[in-house]
C-alpha cells in the first residue's frame, strides 16, 4: 500500500538536502545569581584552559551543561561547526586529526561590555545567567569569544550553556592596520619614481605579468567587503562586474526600493556609515556608498567586465580565466590564473522566472519581468492595471509603487507570508543590540553570532509571540482582506525563516495599510497557471486583466549560477547553498564549497561584515600554507 506524503506548510519548508533546526530548551534557573560573577567566570577559564592543556576532554562534562553549544568558527578546524553536548564535543576533540587547535581562553576586561555580568539568555529577560567575553589563542592566531554560565541544577557548580569562539586574525599575518598601517610614500632620491595616483592606476589595471590570486564575481556588498578583507592581509584581489559603474546592482533596482535594515546593523568593514546616515538607506545612496567604499580602500575592481571562459587545472591547483572588460567604449581580454574564486553575485542566485509558464509569449500588454528587472512604475498609470506575482519583500515594494502610480494592483499570494512591521525590527527584533547608542558594532556581531542557531530559534519563537501581540491591528487588517500569515517555521519568525529558506518574510514599510484598505487586492492561494494576452488566469480560473506583470519570484541557488557560469563538472562538486547543516550552520556559504580553489559569499550586509573576515582568513591560511583544501 503506498504511504500518501505529507505536504509541507510553505513557512516550514526548507530548502532541498537541508535540515529542520532543532528548538533548544532554556537552561534550568532554579539557582541564584553569586554576588561575585567575575570570580564564577575566572574558575571556568582556568578549568576550562586546564582541559586543553592536559587534552583531558572527558572532562568537559564536568564544564558543559547536558543540553549545550559550543560553535566554533575557524578556532577548532578550518570550518564551521555547532557541537551540541558534552559527550559530542569529547568525541569531536578526540577523534580529530589535529587535535585541539584552540590553546586557551582567556577572560576580556578591556571594556564594561565585554567584562563578566550577570546577562540573561532569553527573550524576556528572566533566564539569567553569567555572560562573559573571551579572547582566544589558537596554534595559528588569535579570536574572540563568548561563555555563557549557568548553575548545575541541585548543584553549587558553574557550567557552559553556550560557547562561542572564532578565529579572528593570523599569527604574523595581521591586518595592515592601526601600527601596521602602510607609509603611503617612497621617500628618497629615486629618479622617475610614481605618485600615488600612478601607482594606484597601475595595481587596479593590474598590469601585465601580475596575476591576483583571488578573483571576486560582483561588486556588491559580499565582494566589496571579501575584497577589502583580502587586502588588508595582503592578498591580492580582482572584482569583476558587468554593470558599468559600482553600485549599479542596487541603483538599477526598482525605482522606490529602501533597504528594510537599519543603518545600525548595515555597517561595512573598516568605514562605517557617517552619524548622520539615514536609519533606512535609499538605493541610490547605497549605490553611491559602495562607490566610495571602494575608491576609499582601493580595491581592485574592473567595471563593464564578465568571465567568458574558466578552467580549473588541477595539477597546477588555479584557474584560467578569460575576462572581457568593456572600457570607454574599447573592448578587451585578459587571461588570469587565480588560485580562488569568489562568486559573490548574490546569495540567492539566478531568478526564479517561470520561463515552462503557459502563453508568455502571447501576453500583449506594456511589460512581463521578474522583479530584478523591474526599474519602477510609469508615472502615470490611472486606468491601467498590474499584477505582481509573489507576496514578500520585492513583491509589496513593487506593489506599492504602482499603486503610487495609479494602477488598479493585484498581488498574487501562492502559499503564505510573514510580515513584521518596521517597528518591530527596531524595537524587537534589533533592539539592544543594532540601535542608537547601543554596543559598538563588532561587540554586536560577536554578540549575536554567539548564539548557536537552535537557541536562536527558541528566542525568535519569543520574539515573534511579542511581534505578534504588538501587530495584532496590522494582521488582524491583513488577514480579513483575505492575506495569509505565518509565523516562520516552529513560530520562530522572520529570521529564521530568512536563514531556512532565504525569503518567505516582508518587513512592513507601507504596503499592508495599502492591502488592509483595499487599495491593493490580494488574489490568494492560487498560483498562475496561464499568461494571457491582456492577463493571467490563476489555478482555479479566475482571470486577472493586466497592462503590466511582474514576477517577484525569488531566486534559485546560488549553486545554479555556478553552473551557468563554470558548467555543470565544476557545480557538481559543489554542495548545495543556504539552509541548515546537520549541525545547524548555514550550509556552504563562506566556507569551502566542495570544489578546490571556488567559494560562494553572500547574504545581507550584516552577514557579509561578519564573514568576509573569515572567508578572507581561509584563503591567507591556503596562501601561506596554515591549511590545505583538505583539510578536515
Amino acid at each position: 500500500m503506498a504511504t500518501a506524503q505529507i505536504e509541507v506548510p510553505s513557512h516550514d519548508r526548507a530548502e532541498p538536502g537541508s535540515y529542520t533546526l532543532r528548538v533548544a530548551s532554556y537552561p534550568d534557573q532554579s539557582g541564584t545569581l553569586p554576588p561575585r560573577v567575575e570570580d564564577v567566570a575566572k574558575d571556568w577559564v582556568t578549568s576550562f584552559n586546564s582541559v586543553i592543556d592536559n587534552a583531558d576532554f572527558t572532562a568537559l562534562s564536568e564544564l558543559f551543561l547536558a543540553e549545550s553549544f559550543w560553535r566554533d568558527q575557524l578556532c577548532l578546524t578550518w570550518n564551521f561547526h555547532t557541537l551540541v553536548g558534552p559527550q559530542k564535543m569529547t568525541s569531536f576533540l578526540q577523534t580529530h586529526e589535529s587535535g585541539c587547535r584552540l590553546k586557551s581562553v582567556a577572560l576580556d576586561f578591556s571594556s564594561d561590555y565585554r567584562r563578566p555580568t550577570a546577562s540573561p539568555i532569553d527573550f524576556a529577560g528572566t533566564v539569567k545567567g553569567i555572560q562573559a567575553f573571551l579572547s582566544v589563542e589558537t596554534d595559528v592566531g588569535k579570536g574572540r569569544g563568548v561563555v555563557r554560565l549557568f548553575q548545575q541544577p541541585g548543584s553549587e557548580k558553574w557550567k557552559a550553556f553556550t560557547l562561542f569562539t572564532c578565529l579572528q586574525e593570523l599569527r604574523g599575518h595581521e591586518e595592515a592596520s592601526g601600527l601596521k598601517r602602510p607609509v603611503g610614500v617612497e621617500h628618497g632620491g629615486n629618479p622617475g619614481r610614481k605618485n600615488w595616483m600612478e601607482r594606484r592606476k597601475a595595481d587596479c589595471e593590474i598590469d601585465e605579468g601580475r596575476e591576483p590570486a583571488v578573483l571576486i564575481l560582483g561588486a556588491g556588498q559580499g565582494g566589496l567587503t571579501a575584497a577589502a578583507r583580502l587586502k588588508l592581509l595582503g592578498v591580492e584581489a580582482l572584482i569583476v562586474d558587468r554593470n558599468t559603474r559600482i553600485g549599479d546592482n542596487w541603483r538599477n533596482r526598482y525605482h522606490q526600493l529602501v533597504l528594510h535594515d537599519p543603518v545600525w546593523y548595515d555597517h561595512l568593514p573598516y568605514v562605517p556609515f557617517p552619524a548622520h546616515w539615514p536609519i533606512f538607506t535609499p538605493k541610490d545612496k547605497l549605490g553611491d556608498w559602495f562607490e566610495s567604499y571602494a575608491q576609499t580602500l582601493e580595491l581592485n575592481v574592473w567595471m563593464g567586465a564578465s568571465l567568458t571562459d574558466a578552467e580549473w587545472d588541477e595539477s597546477k591547483k588555479q584557474w584560467t580565466v578569460t575576462v572581457q572588460r568593456n572600457l570607454q567604449g574599447k573592448t578587451s581580454t585578459r587571461t588570469f590564473h587565480p588560485k580562488h574564486i569568489i562568486q559573490a553575485t548574490g546569495h540567492s542566485g539566478e531568478p526564479n522566472f517561470p520561463s515552462d509558464l503557459a502563453g508568455l509569449s502571447d501576453f500583449r500588454g506594456d511589460r512581463l519581468v521578474h522583479s530584478s528587472q523591474f526599474t519602477g512604475a510609469p508615472k502615470d498609470g490611472h486606468g491601467k492595471k498590474a499584477v505582481v506575482v509573489g507576496c514578500c519583500n520585492s513583491a509589496h515594494d513593487i506593489a506599492q509603487d504602482f499603486y503610487e502610480k495609479g494602477f488598479e494592483v493585484t498581488m498574487v499570494q501562492r502559499s503564505s507570508t510573514c510580515v513584521i512591521s518596521n517597528k518591530a525590527v527596531l524595537e524587537v527584533l534589533l533592539a539592544g543590540l543594532y540601535q542608537e547608542g547601543g554596543p559598538p558594532t563588532e561587540d554586536a556581531d560577536l554578540t549575536f553570532m554567539s548564539i548557536p542557531n537552535p537557541l536562536l530559534k527558541r528566542i525568535n519563537q519569543d520574539a515573534t509571540a511579542e511581534i505578534s501581540r504588538r501587530d495584532a491591528s496590522l494582521y488582524e487588517g491583513l488577514t480579513k482582506a483575505g492575506f495569509k500569515l505565518d509565523n516562520g517555521p516552529d513560530e520562530s519568525g522572520m529570521f529564521m525563516k530568512y536563514f531556512q529558506r532565504g525569503g518567505g518574510y516582508y518587513i512592513d514599510v507601507g504596503a499592508s495599510a495599502l492591502i488592509t484598505s483595499g487599495r491593493i487586492n490580494i488574489a490568494q492561494g492560487h498560483a498562475p497557471v496561464r499568461v494571457e494576452p491582456h492577463g493571467l488566469t490563476l489555478a482555479n480560473s479566475a482571470f486577472l486583466p493586466a497592462d503590466e506583470i511582474v514576477f517577484a519570484t525569488g531566486y534559485r541557488n546560488m549553486r545554479g549560477t555556478a553552473a551557468k557560469i563554470f558548467g555543470d563538472e565544476v557545480a557538481d562538486k559543489m554542495q548545495d547553498v543556504w539552509g541548515f547543516d546537520e549541525e545547524g550552520e548555514v550550509r556552504t556559504m563562506w566556507r569551502r564549497s566542495g570544489h578546490e580553489g571556488f567559494w560562494f559569499m553572500g547574504g545581507n550586509l550584516a552577514l557579509c561584515r561578519w564573514y568576509s573576515r573569515a572567508l578572507a582568513l581561509q584563503i591567507k591560511a591556503l596562501e601561506v600554507g596554515l591549511m590545505s583544501w583538505d583539510d578536515a
